[in-house]
Order: C-alpha cells, then sequence, then structure tokens
C-alpha cells in the first residue's frame, strides 16, 4: 500500500481495479500467482485467486481491507506487549520477518514461535494445511 498506492483507487471501482491492487501485493505473492496462471504449481491454483478477489469484490470489503494501516497511529511493526497467549509461526517469504527475539518483546506471553517450511504474507491461503497445522501446534497447550 505505500509501495503502489495508485492501485488503491479502483478497490471499489471496478473487479479488475481490485484484482490490480491484490495481484500486486508484493514480490513473492506475484511470483506465486504468476505462477498459478502459468500452470506451475505453487500453492494457489487459478481458482483460489478468483475466488480470493470474488470474495472481496462480492462483500465490497477491499477499502475497509486497508483501513488498518491508515487507522494504525502506533508503529506497525513496534512491540507492543501483548499479554494474551500467542504465537508467531516464522513463513520465510513474509513481507517482514519477525525474529524470535522481537516476538518474545512483542508478546511477552509466547507459547509458540517456529520458523516453517514455506508460505508468505497470505499464508492461510497460500499454504492452508501448514498454516492450520501451526495453528493446532500453536495452542495446544491450552485446550
Amino acid at each position: 500500500m505505500t509501495t503502489r498506492p495508485e492501485t488503491l483507487t479502483a478497490l471499489a471501482d471496478s473487479p479488475v481495479g481490485l484484482a490490480s491492487f491484490m495481484l500486486d501485493h508484493d514480490a513473492a505473492s506475484l511470483d506465486l500467482i504468476r505462477a498459478a496462471f502459468a500452470g506451475r504449481p505453487g500453492g494457489l491454483t487459478r481458482d483460489d485467486i478468483l475466488d480470493n478477489v470474488s470474495l472481496y469484490w462480492l462483500t465490497n470489503t477491499g477499502v475497509s481491507s486497508a483501513r488498518l494501516y491508515a487507522q494504525n497511529a502506533l508503529s506497525f511493526f513496534a512491540a507492543k506487549g501483548v499479554r494474551v497467549p500467542a504465537a508467531v509461526s516464522q513463513f520465510p517469504d513474509e513481507i517482514l520477518l519477525a525474529p524470535r527475539s522481537w516476538a518474545e518483546r512483542a508478546y511477552p506471553n509466547l507459547i509458540h514461535y517456529r520458523k516453517v517450511e514455506r508460505g508468505g504474507h497470505f499464508a492461510a491461503w497460500e499454504q492452508p494445511q501448514l498454516f492450520a497445522r501451526e495453528m493446532r501446534d500453536a495452542f495446544r497447550s491450552l485446550r
């Protein structure tokens, strides 16, 4: 949202404008999307991509999903001292990697930290089975 603000203008104007923003989010995600449309498996299919764009378009949530970034007055990546049990899974293609030292400052009650083998900024979308495994492992002790 900070590197290509001109793509934000079409979030609610057309499905093609919304797709252009979503497809141009970050380099790693764009590579996954490009591979899917070129017929190379990589975690996403064409249907996955079109389903995701359709979900945002049909619910008209493109703009509201970006509001978090505009309304956050605090430093987005500053450690905030969240005291509830928390977990961090570090996906290798994430835009910003969270070292364990930062995670421990941000989440004093850190109950799980793991570097996983694949996935990026949209890990739940790109690697749903891996993401679900991480969620189960992370919060198993709280059952």
